[in-house]
């Protein structure tokens, strides 16, 4: 039986091995590949049965697991969502700045970072590169990372800047370039980047087409604290949901109707993206899975009616060093309870009945749970929850595990609260 501890290292693995979103989706398949899910094409007619066991990888940062319950008729959907993004900075094209001997990246800002928490740390680089193919309409595509320190944003020294202490405004096209290295020969500085990617994939400079490449914090994951209660890592938002949506469907054994783990891309950026939430991407891969269990579209509506859909995200714990950016009474604290999270304004999905489901849930199995809202005067950002119910109107809540430094290079979570979720979405898969 799996302890907080041992739960909350193999998540810390996971996300040291998924530096991008296309690695998250590689390491998602490993995953249900060894639990023995079969991978179904988009371009393929779709060969169904009960109690079988799927996924399908629409676009390369987007992965979608389900199970088919022997009892399947009359049933709806049990759905998780989460999304495989971060925030981070990405590698703009013709990126080599020339300073000096100085080589610095032109980057381009994605997401919301927190821009000092990535100063004077050692970074990499990791994503997927387009090559040439005998196919003017497929490049050929590899998936890249260099795996050890090759960037870091230095700071500039207190000495020139006497008032860095006093909070600094960041020009994100000037202070949040990364350095990468030094030439010594002119001819060094063109395509200098590109160079190191083709010795890295063994490819010709001339074979790369383009890439999208992301920055990330080089090493693993922690366990802190006096009594090893938190666990610290970059990518808890929201690599720590994919790991665990998809660890839970691969371990629970699907009683009835069709249960779904679905990882979308560029949530942090407001998923109107074709692998985004706010798309008719999973409105149209449902529609297939009830085609190909023989469900009439009449039926297939019907039975959104009986589905339910949990949208898994981080929710924000209370601070220690600022308790009034909390609302005065829901205050969730860290390794006391799973989170259910609501907005009057509809920025979570969540309302008094799913909200009840989950309290019940919670209950059945003897874990905690705590709720979160908005302090009024601080405006809280989209889930996938309201976007997603938007083209597939099902009943969601939208709940997370508390989190310290949300949006920072490093996140801070419970190691408890890790493991009472994952006994959260066993539950709700099992039924």
């Amino acid at each position: 039986m799996r302890t907080s501890m041992s739960y909350a290292k193999d998540l810390m693995t996971f996300i040291k091995n998924s530096p991008s979103p296309y690695h998250g989706v590689i390491e998602g398949k490993k995953l249900l590949d060894r639990a023995g899910f079969t991978e179904l094409k988009m371009k393929d007619e779709w060969q169904m049965q009960r109690g079988g066991k799927y996924y399908i990888i629409p676009y390369s940062s987007t992965i979608i697991a389900f199970t088919v319950g022997e009892l399947v008729d009359d049933m709806g959907y049990k759905i998780i969502l989460s999304h495989t993004d971060s925030p981070s900075f990405k590698i703009k094209p013709i990126s080599e700045i020339k300073t000096e001997n100085y080589i610095t990246l032109n980057t381009e800002v994605y997401g919301g970072p927190i821009y000092y928490t990535w100063l004077d740390r050692p970074l990499s680089l990791a994503g997927k590169v387009a090559l040439k193919s005998d196919n003017l309409m497929k490049p050929t595509i590899k998936y890249m990372d260099f795996k050890k320190s090759v960037l870091t944003i230095p700071s500039l020294a207190i000495h020139m800047n006497r008032d860095v202490n006093e909070g600094v405004k960041f020009n994100p096209q000037k202070d949040t370039l990364p350095l990468i290295g030094q030439i010594n020969d002119v001819l060094e500085k063109d395509n200098y980047l590109v160079s190191h990617i083709a010795k890295e994939l063994d490819v010709e400079v001339d074979d790369i087409l383009d890439f999208e490449l992301f920055l990330y914090l080089i090493g693993e994951g922690n366990i802190i604290g006096i009594n090893d209660e938190f666990a610290q890592s970059s990518r808890l938002d929201n690599l720590a949901m994919v790991y665990t949506s998809l660890s839970a469907i691969a371990s629970t054994e699907n009683k009835s109707g069709i249960n779904i783990a679905a990882c979308f891309d560029n949530e942090e950026i407001g998923s109107r993206t074709k692998q985004g939430a706010d798309s008719v991407m999973f409105a149209n891969i449902l529609d297939r899975i009830s085609l190909g269990l023989s469900r009439t579209k009449t039926k297939h509506y019907r039975m959104l009616d009986e589905s339910f859909m949990i949208s898994a995200d981080a929710a924000h714990a209370l601070h220690p060093n600022a308790v009034e950016k909390n609302d005065p009474t829901n205050k969730p604290l860290i390794n006391e309870g799973i989170v259910i999270k609501l907005s009057a304004k509809q920025s979570y999905a969540t309302d008094c009945e799913s909200t009840g489901v989950i309290q019940q849930l919670c209950d059945n199995i003897n874990i905690p749970y705590q709720k979160y809202v908005n302090n009024s005067t601080i405006p809280g950002g989209k889930t996938l929850g309201p976007i997603t119910t938007s083209y597939v109107p099902i009943k969601t809540v939208d709940v997370g595990v508390p989190m310290l430094a949300m949006h920072s290079v490093n996140e801070l979570v419970g190691v408890k609260d890790l493991l009472d979720m994952d006994k959260l979405f066993s539950k709700f898969y099992s039924l």
